[in-house]
């Protein structure tokens, strides 16, 4: 049986570029560098043929421990709920109210992203509570 040793996760997307520059800031990922011989990513994106100008997009854990995310353009707009999505997990042995007061601050840095707050779970205590958002194309996921 074969090892995997690396994931990539990608997004489907109308603005790959915007969709990645969110994620960045929420999980602290970066922009990786541009391919050799391009000063910056807008300087690769100008040699493209037209039609594939700002049609892809990536970022990556700076520490090497979490996946790639890529981002590509397509045509159609989101209809239904992700079939996959991503949870972030705020305040890891945490509990209680100090657990509860991480979500809420972590889920008001996001909003100012530009993220939405789609319902709030919560579970009897508040160890297994959960917020469901949107990122900023509308794709769901997860802050417990």
């Amino acid at each position: 049986m074969g090892s995997i040793r690396q994931v990539q996760i990608t997004f489907d997307c109308a603005e790959p570029e915007r969709v990645a520059r969110f994620w960045c800031e929420v999980l602290g990922y970066e922009v990786p560098p541009p391919p050799e011989g391009f000063a910056t990513w807008a300087d690769f994106d100008r040699s493209l043929p037209p039609e594939r100008q700002g049609a892809a997009f990536a970022c990556a854990d700076p520490s090497g421990v979490g996946p790639r995310l890529f981002f590509q353009r397509v045509p159609e707009g989101k209809v239904v709920k992700n079939r996959v999505h991503l949870d972030v997990r705020v305040g890891t042995g945490l509990v209680g109210e100090e657990r509860l007061a991480a979500l809420e601050a972590e889920c008001a840095r996001l909003v100012e992203l530009g993220a939405v707050v789609v319902e709030v779970l919560r579970a009897d205590g508040f160890n297994e509570s959960c917020i469901v958002m949107q990122d900023v194309e509308g794709n769901e996921f997860c802050l417990d």
